[in-house]
């Protein structure tokens, strides 16, 4: 039913191998080991020259290449997909906002650093939501489709393949995993990349009857790289009861294998997904909960402030640059604005 070939194709792999072959010829003689060995190492590739051409257009690697699922929330939107509004809008279609003013000031407790758990959960999910809908075609592998490995004993429908889940239901499944394998958020951003490069690497579509199994195998790879103590694939057997433990680890097996092992996220691309989903949140209205500024953040926020502010300066004096100085000499508690934190 999927795609049974190999994604993952390594030009040159075999060359040296193939070398040996053609010297050996028809003959039946057996090659010299010493110009075997001389001619693997000359086939061998380095490991820049294994990268590949268009690492650039690569959202999962290149810093600047945009995500897929941005792509593909604009086309539906552009389709007409019109989401629910909230309580937060008014009846001519503007956004009631908290704005801050000179005796409160408002931020919501999301940063690139500790994400908000809830609402990273949710845009994920919705970026999973765009990628089955606006999918380009239905390209799968066996290992994914729930007819042939199902999640649980009831199997599925026959009809499981052909409707698009609903946001909520993929919400639902995301935060299941996450609360009962207690997971952060940074996690669910690591499984996006990581969603993001299999259906690059292996061009594949996230399906209907799919995208459980995909978004599954990501979580798995996510929880262990990201996570110092990492939830063991028992571990999520006792989540999904139904599913073997030999299923779960061939799952991550061929997962590994179609993204070619490359399990290394960079944190600029790590800060382009979270960005990335800032914007899908804000696009579809769902905004992230903004929180009055209390006086003990603000001592955080100060503190965090000194210490980047030193190393900043430390860093300026190694470089041979002189720190501007013209209020150095002024009293600190002279330059202290009073401001009211409620």
């Amino acid at each position: 039913m999927g795609n049974k070939h190999s994604c993952c194709v390594y030009p040159g792999g075999r060359s040296g191998h193939s070398a040996s072959s053609q010297k050996g010829g028809g003959t039946g003689s057996e090659p010299n080991p010493e110009e075997v060995s001389e001619d693997a190492q000359c086939n061998l590739q380095h490991i820049s020259e294994r990268e590949p051409d268009d690492l650039d257009q690569d959202p999962s690697l290149h810093p600047t290449a945009g995500p897929l699922f941005l792509t593909k929330s604009r086309q539906v939107i552009e389709n007409g997909l019109v989401r629910r509004r909230s309580r937060s809008h008014l009846e001519d279609g503007r956004t009631l906002k908290k704005s801050s003013s000179c005796s409160t000031i408002y931020l919501d407790d999301s940063t690139v650093s500790q994400p908000n758990l809830k609402n990273t959960i949710k845009c994920v999910a919705l970026a999973i939501y765009y990628h089955i809908r606006n999918r380009a075609d239905n390209r799968i592998l066996d290992i994914f489709d729930e007819r042939l490995h199902p999640l649980s004993r009831e199997g599925v429908p026959p009809d499981y393949d052909r409707h698009n889940p609903e946001h909520r239901h993929i919400y639902k499944f995301v935060r299941t995993l996450f609360n009962a394998a207690q997971l952060t958020a940074e996690c669910a951003i690591i499984t996006l990349v990581y969603l993001e490069r299999l259906l690059t690497y292996a061009d594949i579509d996230m399906t209907p009857g799919t995208w459980k199994r995909i978004v599954l195998g990501a979580i798995i790879l996510a929880s262990k790289v990201w996570d110092d103590q990492a939830v063991w694939n028992v571990d999520y057997c006792q989540i999904l009861k139904d599913i073997s433990v030999d299923d779960m680890n061939e799952l991550e097996r061929q997962y590994l294998v179609m993204i070619q092992f490359n399990i290394n996220v960079p944190s600029s691309v790590y800060a382009k997904y979270y960005f990335s989903l800032r914007t899908l949140a804000e696009a579809n209205d769902l905004t992230f909960p903004a929180e009055p500024l209390s006086k003990e953040r603000a001592q955080k926020l100060e503190a965090m402030s000194r210490i980047c502010e030193g190393k900043y300066a430390e860093q300026l004096c190694r470089n041979g640059h002189k720190k501007w100085s013209s209020l150095d000499n002024v009293h600190a508690a002279s330059r202290r604005s009073v401001a009211i934190l409620s």
